[in-house]
């Protein structure tokens, strides 16, 4: 191997390793499609709202367009938490806002789960346990593996934890203001604008700050490597012993191994 083809080496290691990590966040927050199914319902909420004031209509709108997300989901058979998460938000906010007859309730339940979860995130990441390592460790296929056995990757995970709870925080920040002084059509049409951008910031982030991780450790892969390693053990040992793979001794151990001779 020459030194001249070590970087382009290093270059398509680098790239596969940014192509895993793209795939692994695309699959954990739902791609495009889960943020069509979190926007789609509060966005016909204020719409409506703002056509007609009617909170009833509004909120039943919502409600039902969630559960049609899920059941084009379960018609698909595919993953169905995001469109899940969608609708108990929605069933929440309806709630809320039925039980005061303010619509602005509506929004109240999603903006406390906002704040409770940025919160979490720097809590976590002070704890030294990471939320978002929590998320996605499963996703590749490391589970907590990165917590003491790669220093490089908590550390990313870490950064990464920082960055949605300063995100989620500042969100929150913009909103909860909005909540008191603004009116519902206000106060929804700035939730919607707000949904994305946030989101993608901290997606973008998380994506760069774990392409320049060291790669996880697949402690699924170990443990199939660990078990196949003990079957082979296994039956090195049995063939020493001279016994057939069931256990059962071989027909040179049958009678202790030795034959004599009769006169």
């Amino acid at each position: 191997m020459t030194s001249l083809d070590k970087p382009t080496e290093d270059t398509s290691a680098d790239q596969e390793a940014r192509a895993v990590t793209e795939a692994a966040l695309f699959e954990a927050f739902g791609g495009v499609r889960g943020m069509v199914e979190t926007v789609l319902p509060g966005l016909l909420f204020v719409s409506i709202f703002t056509i007609n004031k009617d909170l009833h209509w509004s909120a039943i709108a919502a409600l039902v367009v969630s559960l049609v997300l899920v059941a084009v989901r379960l018609a698909m058979r595919d993953t169905v938490k995001h469109a899940f998460s969608g609708v108990f938000g929605v069933a929440f906010g309806v709630v809320f806002a039925m039980m005061t007859g303010n619509a602005k309730d509506f929004y109240l339940p999603g903006m406390l789960y906002t704040l409770g979860l940025s919160v979490a995130y720097i809590v976590t990441a002070l704890a030294g346990v990471p939320l978002i390592g929590l998320i996605l460790g499963p996703v590749f296929k490391e589970n907590l593996s990165w917590r003491t056995r790669n220093p490089g990757r908590k550390k990313a995970y870490t950064k990464a934890s920082w960055a949605w709870g300063l995100i989620l925080l500042a969100k929150c920040a913009i909103l909860f203001p909005l909540y008191w002084w603004a009116d519902t059509t206000q106060l929804g049409w700035v939730l919607i604008i707000l949904k994305i951008p946030p989101f993608l910031l901290a997606v973008y982030l998380t994506w760069l700050f774990l392409a320049k991780a060291p790669a996880p450790i697949d402690v699924f892969a170990e443990m199939e490597a660990e078990e196949k390693a003990e079957e082979e053990r296994k039956a090195a040992l049995a063939a020493e012993r001279g016994e057939a793979p069931g256990g059962t001794e071989g027909p040179a151990g049958a009678n202790g191994g030795r034959h004599r001779r009769e006169p």
